[in-house]
């Protein structure tokens, strides 16, 4: 119930939809139930059993009771059979109000569903809009858990999850209450015994939809689990298609599917064949008390009771079985709910995660810098890892420091801690002597410019990655941008020059051409700050030298750290700062550790740089 409130505090103000379906839904009930009343004076014409027709009938006193609109409708009909002189224009009366009635109903009926659509686009968009909002805001650490295809299928199955179940349960349960309520007025004014004798199933039936709802919800949690699996697998294979297609592992990967998806299809039978319980039990309940309503009902009309006559008892079993779909849409709605409130758990699973990088309430504001970044005796954990310990460091302004290493040494975590992808454990990184944790968390990123090894593009437009996330951007700052990344000369002989789209992930592009756009980027952004992360470890000798002239450009009057593998991109380092096992174990130039005979010596020997 904590859930479902929750939920519906993503549809809020309530009272810009409740008051309003409500009221069209009891127009739609209200002249449903005289839709079907008018079966009585139908059936009546139609035998012939109106009897004598009252030479003046008076006109009802306002009242709010159904003996009111009884009265008020007998008046008109008997009126009418006066003033035509037929009895047979009184089955004209009858119809033409009956024709009037679905029209009134459907109407209202028509009008309660777009109130709900309103609801529903409402509290979709929101859900959607927060989502997004919590993923760009968590921190790297937290990606690291999760996995890619668990967090698509929440945003895309879960959410539809809560349309499909949920919002259409609420749906139901703000509407068929009613039905049901109108229809036991109208069976009670009909029939008090009848209706009596019929309430004392209903207390069975709800309980065996309760029994089947809560083993609904248990396997709900594993269903949508696996469902992630199998997106985390087919998003794993897509990008993946090169390599698992050259290393001959479809098969493999085949079979990896299918095993999630055999699990995934084993659990789904056994949750929507418990969800499917629900309405044939209602139905069979729905059954058995009309067939003991039949008998019970036919022997008291056969017997000349005073109480029911045919045409009442006709009706009687006409209003009772329109109860019957209002109960077991009930009843199902509760099953198929507990499906849609476990993805709603999983939605407020991810909107509770904690975001462990914040700024303080009274954080400091910063554009630039003076004199130096200082990692000042700094250790950081993935977990229980070590990663770094106790790193001093101090990075004077307009320095370029080059990071070298064996893989796992930690100098991928020494450039992310900066612009604080994650904080320290403990010790501090401080610009100018200010601790980073005081300066406001975008001032502070907005002052790193990062090109790493991967060339991360967007399915968009060749301006607009370059000038990503400033959409009225100065198109000639842009295309000045390009020319310093050497990137200016491949654009212009591209199909729509700038405005042409690089596909998903740039693949439209070459891998020199890509990682152009990404330095592009970057100079661009004019960062007084620069993070090269192996920038050119992946490229060819060719594109290597054009993306090396583009990065000496970017670097000039820059503070850079640069973590690479080759020779050519750190030698000039104003010092290079050597890793292994998060220690810094050697600093200097590239001369200076040469003549220490050390592990940076021995890296350059062993060929780790080219």
């Amino acid at each position: 119930m904590k859930t479902f409130k929750r939920l519906l505090g993503y549809a809020t103000p309530l009272h810009h939809y409740i008051p309003e379906y409500v009221i069209y839904t009891l127009i739609g009930i209200i002249f449903g139930m005289v839709n079907f009343a008018m079966l009585i004076p139908l059936l009546t014409v139609i035998f012939n059993q109106v009897g004598e027709v009252p030479n003046t009938l008076p006109h009802p006193a306002f009242s709010f009771s159904i003996n009111y609109f009884v009265d008020l409708f007998n008046y008109y009909f008997y009126s009418f059979i006066r003033a035509s002189g037929s009895k047979q224009s009184a089955l004209y009366f009858v119809c033409a109000v009956i024709g009037v009635c679905i029209t009134i109903a459907n109407a209202g009926r028509y009008m309660s569903s777009r109130v709900m659509v309103r609801l529903k686009m409402t509290m979709l968009s929101r859900l959607r809009n927060n989502l997004y909002l919590k993923f760009t805001s968590l921190p790297m650490g937290y990606y690291s858990q999760q996995t890619k295809g668990d967090l698509l299928s929440t945003m895309t199955n879960d959410v539809q999850e809560i349309e499909s179940n949920v919002i259409n349960a609420i749906q139901i349960l703000l509407r068929d209450p009613f039905i049901i309520i109108g229809y036991f007025a109208a069976l009670f004014y009909l029939s008090v015994n009848l209706t009596l004798f019929t309430i004392v199933f209903f207390p069975v039936s709800g309980l065996l939809i309760s029994y089947v709802s809560k083993k609904l919800k248990q396997k709900g949690w594993f269903s949508q689990e696996l469902l992630g699996k199998i997106l985390n697998v087919t998003e794993e294979t897509l990008s993946g298609i090169r390599i698992i297609q050259s290393f001959t592992a479809e098969r493999f990967m085949r079979d990896k599917f299918s095993e999630v998806d055999h699990r995934f299809t084993k659990v789904s039978k056994a949750m929507y064949n418990q969800r499917e319980l629900a309405s044939p039990i209602s139905e069979i309940l729905g059954v058995i008390v009309i067939v003991i309503l039949v008998i019970y009902g036919g022997t008291l009309v056969l017997n000349g009771s005073d109480l029911l006559n045919g045409a009442t008892f006709m009706t009687y079993l006409v209003f009772y079985s329109q109860i019957m779909q209002p109960a077991k849409n009930i009843s199902t709605a509760i099953t198929t709910m507990q499906k849609g409130i476990v993805a709603s758990e999983r939605i407020f699973r991810i909107l509770d995660a904690d975001i462990s990088i914040t700024e303080k309430p009274n954080a400091l504001p910063i554009t630039s810098f003076q004199e130096n970044i200082t990692y000042n005796n700094v250790s950081f954990k993935y977990e229980q890892h070590d990663v770094l310990k106790h790193i001093q460091l101090t990075i004077k302004k307009g320095q370029m420091i080059a990071l070298v290493g064996r893989s796992g040494a930690g100098k991928s975590t020494m450039a992310d801690i900066l612009p604080r992808f994650y904080d320290v454990n403990e010790g501090a990184i401080r610009i100018d002597g200010t601790d980073i944790r005081e300066f406001k968390l975008h001032d502070l990123r907005s002052m790193i410019g990062v090109v790493s090894q991967e060339a991360i593009l967007f399915n968009d437009t060749v301006l607009n990655n370059i000038a990503f996330g400033q959409p009225d951007a100065d198109r000639e700052a842009i295309i000045h941008a390009a020319k310093i990344a050497n990137a200016h000369e491949f654009i212009e002989q591209l199909e729509n020059g700038y405005d042409t789209f690089i596909g998903d992930r740039g693949l439209k592009l070459s891998g020199g051409q890509r990682q152009r756009l990404t330095i592009a980027r970057a100079i661009f952004k004019n960062p007084p700050i620069l993070i090269l992360d192996e920038a050119t470890s992946a490229l060819d000798t060719e594109s290597e030298k054009l993306v090396q002239a583009a990065l000496d450009k970017l670097m000039q009057n820059r503070t850079t750290i640069v973590i690479a593998h080759r020779l050519s991109t750190i030698q000039f380092a104003s010092e290079i700062v050597v890793m292994d096992q998060g220690l810094i174990k050697e600093r200097g130039t590239h001369e200076q550790l040469l003549q220490q005979d050390g592990i940076y010596h021995k890296l350059v020997e062993m060929q780790e740089f080219k």
